[in-house]
């Protein structure tokens, strides 16, 4: 898993950038990145996982989050199938005037200063919002600001919402540690299935394993064991979508005991993988 500083360039004759992503997931990068750039992504629907911060969750039906200046994310495709359908606001903060100026704009200020947790809206809000960013992406000029203000203000009046995290990540954390946290992100994606010694990953990064215990714990807020157990239910997700057995979900993933994995998959999804399943068919 890469882990970038993205550079974001604004659309002609627009002080901000936004994008309409709707096209084979297999094409386009979901790595872990950070940016200047305050954003808002909006999944019309479908699955996948959200990566802000320190939290790490699954979506399902669609998703709408605010994310805060420099916090590091992943992009929302990550683990999620076709079709994938989101828009994507990227905007500076200084586009927005200070409520110190202008004392009309001091609810969305105070939004964005949340967003520096990460702020996942509900099913309501996402269903009322995704109109007007239809409209904002086809607008232009003028209109097309006053638009993105509008979007803004409905956002920062909502009560519908919560914040992912409850400590803000700084983004230094991950600039500063960038090649040791890749190689670790890395070798997990690619060895998940089979068992993984800490202590091998700590020689592979160049530390003792305290050390590497206390490194990963104070860049990521939760043990190693705990970040590869959630990678592996997120994988175990994914699977049972594709209506693989939760036998075969266990395995595949890693677990090699299914009352185990019962047990971690509902620590973490909060449902047994059996009722995940029913809920999926559900929707």
């Amino acid at each position: 898993m890469n882990i970038s500083y993205e550079i974001v360039k604004k659309d002609l004759d627009s002080s901000f950038r936004v994008l309409h992503v709707n096209q084979p997931i297999a094409e386009l990068s979901w790595e872990y990145h950070y940016h200047p750039e305050i954003e808002l992504v909006c999944v019309k629907s479908g699955y996948g996982t959200r990566h802000v911060g320190y939290h790490k969750s699954n979506y399902l039906n669609g998703d709408l989050v605010l994310i805060g200046s420099n916090v590091p994310h992943s992009g929302f495709g990550l683990n999620s199938t076709n079709p994938h359908e989101e828009y994507v606001v990227q905007f500076n903060a200084n586009v927005i005037p200070s409520a110190s100026e202008i004392i009309e704009f001091k609810d969305i200020q105070q939004m964005m200063e949340l967003s520096k947790y990460g702020i996942l809206f509900g099913k309501k809000t996402r269903k009322d919002i995704v109109p007007h960013l239809i409209r904002l992406y086809e607008s232009s000029g003028y209109p097309r600001y006053l638009k993105l203000l509008e979007i803004l203000l409905i956002l920062s009046q909502s009560k519908d919402f919560k914040l992912l995290n409850k400590e803000i990540m700084p983004h230094t954390i991950i600039s500063k540690n960038k090649n040791r946290l890749q190689t670790i992100f890395t070798y997990v994606e690619n060895n998940y299935q089979n068992e993984i010694e800490i202590q091998h990953i700590s020689e592979l990064v160049n530390l003792t394993l305290p050390a590497f215990c206390n490194f990963f714990k104070k860049a990521t807020q939760i043990t190693f064991t705990e970040f590869v157990n959630r990678y592996r239910i997120e994988k175990a997700c994914f699977l049972l979508i594709q209506e693989k057995s939760v036998a075969e979900c266990s395995y595949l993933c890693g677990f090699n005991n299914v009352t185990y994995f019962n047990r971690v998959f509902k620590k973490f999804i909060h449902k047994t993988p059996s009722d995940f399943i029913q809920q999926n068919k559900f929707n």
